[in-house]
């Protein structure tokens, strides 16, 4: 049992800490990291170009930025931009120095290499058309940290209502009470996700919804949301991130569930799109009155003469603009039955005054505790789903990180309330001998696969689950008479001994951690074998996709780049997804490889320490799952160490 207000206080001071680091790591970025190399971290776009203006729904002042880099793989840079974060303009002088502009600007979307962002006034815009050598690069996201702090401050001050309960609760100060209806039938779903929504159904304050992977945790939400709606108007449903936001939303559009999406989705689509709070502002039949107000206000402002009045006038205008965005607003929400946003844009002004029953928040267990506090101040009892055992929350303070912040909501409740915890035990995704070690390590050996997955498989007779391991490839290389080994899955090259590759990673400075090219070049001479041994025509039919999987961005950039120059694999690039571990969250392919990096003599092994980076890259695989690595490095870490074990005795 844990004293609520105390651990709060502790987790604001942790907070401060993240924020003091992030906030200092940004000013080193703008003051010292070139253009170069914010542009391929997914920082920084330049050159820019702005393009057409116009007020949006919202009745911002908003711009279209052009990315016009040409750099041959700018497609392959994850960028960082979305929609609510705050940017900042800049130009570079004559003399090569970079000039900051004193805008605030916001991002609205992004799509492709375009960009639409809100500027302050007419005046910005001048600006930023008249700017030469014109880029644009993510600035300190203050507002995020602050609405944090603000619901924390909330939360801990509570006394005597429903957000001191839920923060007692989840504490475990207080016993979570729950409703004793009989339970309901759902045939469709299996034992483990019939009990879970039944859970959700009779919680009164607070449940978990643990989803290990390929256990169905999104279908499972869906129906404990569609359920939960015919007991209750209206609900909440949240996310960390806006791609997972969108994702339920696309799921409960499909079920026919009114949702009304606050905040631009981040996948740009007109399914989502039409959706969204300003789209549907826009084509509610009282838009165009409002629209021709707002074009009048602008108008009289332009053309005021000196000594003329138009206070009063404007004054009047305001008001009847006003009376009717609140009456679009109110039109919108009563049709909502769901309304959807991420975490920080539960603070978001368009929902102020408005509370929920219910409030979902999908992937918890990647979002930070303060984060989920903003949206649960809007309701009466959580249901959280997700898995504790997958991605974690980012966090870049070290001591922020080993005092705590890094525990999430989620986490809490799993230790502090365990009777309100429904965990699902059924996958739906692996061979059973890619799922096996998994469940063994993260779930306690207690994840079964469904009949119809349990021996699924590409080739006969094929090893579902294997490791080439770089620490003796050149062992295999170097054969000459033609033979393969078991755990190369590769033809043996020619070369002499003395041209082999050397598989030692390369540091390539704090932003990009490490590379290891010799070791991409053998995960694409490994595809194109595969491939090769399943048949090019067979791959094509039967529409097989691939994800090539590294912990480090500039490891998957790099074999990229080199899928990008290679021939043999053209026909097969659309079916091709290289990224890192967070970039395939949530997803599946039926081949999976994993570039692990990391060689060297002293087995140190980096971020790779966390696990659940490692059990979300090894459970994306459906039927053939390749992990690249050198085992002498790896195999000092006991996880590693006991997963090569276990791949060799398949």
């Amino acid at each position: 049992m844990q004293n609520s207000t105390l651990y709060l206080q502790q987790l604001r001071q942790l907070l401060t800490m993240e924020y003091e680091a992030e906030k200092e790591e940004f000013r080193i970025q703008t003051e010292k990291m070139g253009i170069k190399r914010k542009v391929h971290r997914g920082l920084c776009w330049y050159p820019v170009s702005a393009g057409k203006s116009y007020y949006n729904s919202l009745n911002q002042l908003v711009v279209q930025i052009n990315n016009e880099n040409e750099v041959e793989d700018e497609n392959d840079i994850d960028h960082c931009f979305e929609y609510g974060k705050p940017v900042q303009f800049f130009c570079i002088d004559e003399n090569n120095e970079i000039k900051y502009f004193n805008h605030s600007c916001q991002v609205c979307y992004t799509d492709g290499a375009t960009m639409v962002v809100s500027i302050p006034n007419n005046q910005a815009l001048i600006d930023l058309q008249n700017a030469d050598n014109l880029g644009i690069q993510l600035f300190f996201d203050e507002t995020s940290f602050k609405t944090m702090f603000h619901a924390l401050d909330d939360v801990t001050n509570a006394k005597k209502n429903r957000l001191a309960d839920l923060r007692d609760i989840i504490a475990g100060q207080i016993k979570p009470q729950k409703y004793t209806f009989a339970p309901q039938t759902f045939p469709w779903l299996n034992p483990s996700q019939e009990k879970a929504v039944n859970e959700v159904l009779w919680a009164k304050d607070v449940e978990v919804v643990h989803g290990p992977p390929g256990t169905g945790k999104t279908t499972t939400l869906v129906e404990a949301i569609y359920e939960t709606l015919k007991r209750e108007t209206q609900v909440m449903v949240c996310a960390q991130s806006n791609m997972a936001v969108d994702w339920i939303c696309e799921k409960l559009v499909d079920h026919g569930v009114p949702v009304l999406r606050i905040g631009n989705p981040s996948r740009v689509n007109d399914k989502m799109l039409s959706f969204t709070y300003e789209r549907k502002f826009e084509s509610h039949p009282d838009y165009p009155e409002l629209w021709s107000i707002r074009k009048t206000i602008r108008q009289i402002r332009e053309n005021k003469k000196k000594g003329d009045n138009i206070h009063q006038k404007i004054a009047r205008l305001r008001e009847r603009a006003s009376e009717i965005e609140v009456r679009i607003s109110a039109s919108l929400f009563d049709e909502a039955r769901v309304v959807s946003c991420t975490l920080v844009g539960a603070a978001n002004k368009i929902l102020v005054g408005h509370k929920f029953s219910t409030l979902f928040i999908d992937e918890a267990a990647q979002a930070l505790e303060p984060a989920c506090w903003i949206a649960m101040r809007r309701a009466s009892r959580v249901i959280l789903a997700g898995d504790h055992q997958q991605l974690p929350p980012t966090i870049k303070n070290y001591d922020a990180m080993r005092g705590g912040l890094g525990k999430t909501l989620m986490e809490r409740v799993v230790d502090n309330v365990p009777e309100s915890v429904a965990t699902l035990n059924v996958q739906y995704r692996m061979n059973d001998a890619i799922m096996r070690f998994s469940s063994d390590w993260f779930y306690g050996g207690k994840l079964t696969s469904a009949p119809d997955v349990q021996n699924r498989g590409i080739l006969d007779l094929d090893t579902p689950i294997q490791w080439i391991d770089t620490a003796h490839v050149n062992d295999a290389l170097a054969l000459t008479d033609g033979e393969q080994t078991d755990n190369i899955g590769s033809t043996p090259s020619e070369e002499d001994e003395t041209t082999l590759p050397d598989f030692h990673e390369q540091f390539v400075g704090e932003s990009h951690g490490r590379i290891n090219k010799p070791e991409a070049e053998l995960c694409i001479k490994t595809l194109t074998d595969y491939i090769n041994k399943i048949g090019k025509q067979r791959f094509i039919d039967e529409r097989l996709d691939v994800g090539i999987i590294s912990p480090y961005r500039v490891q998957a950039q790099y074999i990229r780049s080199l899928i990008k120059k290679d021939e043999e694999l053209r026909p097969f690039r659309k079916s091709i997804t290289v990224n890192t571990v967070d970039g395939f969250q949530g997803q599946e392919r039926d081949i999976i490889i994993i570039s692990m990096v990391r060689s060297n003599e002293h087995g140190q092994i980096g971020f790779l320490n966390d696990l659940r980076r490692m059990n979300v890259a090894m459970t994306r695989a459906r039927m053939k799952l390749m992990i690249i690595g050198d085992s002498d490095t790896l195999t000092h870490h006991t996880f590693y160490k006991k997963l090569h074990e276990y791949i060799n005795t398949l």
